[in-house]
């Protein structure tokens, strides 16, 4: 059996001096990138948009070679650091000044759901899945649509629900795994219902089959209008 070369195994072709060289580096690029962070302002460190996420990626990128390739000068990422973090405030100051701009960076905010039910023409723009969506819903203590007023995707990628007050909760789409599976065609009993697709409240007699209006589908859930339990 070949031995192993434990030296090599642990620090490669390196000596064991390197590691000090490594332990200096990393402390040095440590401050470097709280500084660099430091530098971005508020809007750099909060929940990241896409933007701002490329930005902290090509921050670590830099930041990650320096530490343990001795070949590399500190002075690099340090200028990197400031071509970034210049671009960064360059292209916010930018965004202050153009609403234009601004949308076309961050992008717009899009409204999911609009008075209890589905905006599907933004909701198919984002190809966000629907389970994901009710997921979200759920969390925050939602059992259908009708207790929401509206939902906004925000540009940070967070979820902005309202919700309408007790006395003001419509019938909705039930978002519960166990209500929503029982989506069908065929309408059993006379009561409101709601389309599986898009939301639309509809009162309806038994019938075997009914296109919805707003979205062409065909199958729809008993709409419930409970309040929300906090």
């Amino acid at each position: 059996m070949t031995s192993i070369d434990w030296n090599k195994f642990f620090i490669g072709e390196e000596d064991w001096e390197f590691l000090l060289e490594i332990s200096l580096r990393t402390i040095m690029m440590y401050f470097i990138i709280l500084i660099g962070l430091r530098l971005l302002g508020k809007r750099g460190v909060r929940q990241l948009s896409v933007f701002e996420l490329v930005v902290i990626i090509s921050l670590g990128s830099a930041a990650g070679d320096p530490m343990f390739y001795k070949e590399i000068g500190l002075l690099f990422p340090i200028v990197i650091f400031g071509i970034i973090v210049g671009a960064y405030r360059f292209t916010t100051y930018l965004m202050a000044k153009s609403t234009k701009i601004d949308d076309l960076v961050e992008g717009k905010c899009v409204y999911f759901i609009i008075d209890g039910e589905f905006s599907i023409k933004e909701f198919n723009k984002e190809g966000l899945a629907q389970d994901e969506f009710f997921s979200e819903l759920r969390q925050q203590s939602v059992s259908h649509l009708g207790q929401v007023e509206t939902a906004i995707l925000e540009t940070s990628g967070n979820l902005s629900i309202f919700f309408y007050p007790d006395e003001m909760v419509k019938y909705g789409l039930p978002i519960m795994p166990a209500l929503f599976d029982k989506a069908s065609e065929e309408i059993l009993e006379k009561g409101k219902y709601a389309c599986s697709h898009c939301g639309n409240i509809l009162q309806m007699n038994p019938i075997k089959s009914h296109q919805c209006d707003k979205c062409g589908h065909k199958k729809w859930v008993k709409a419930l209008n409970n309040c929300r339990v906090r």
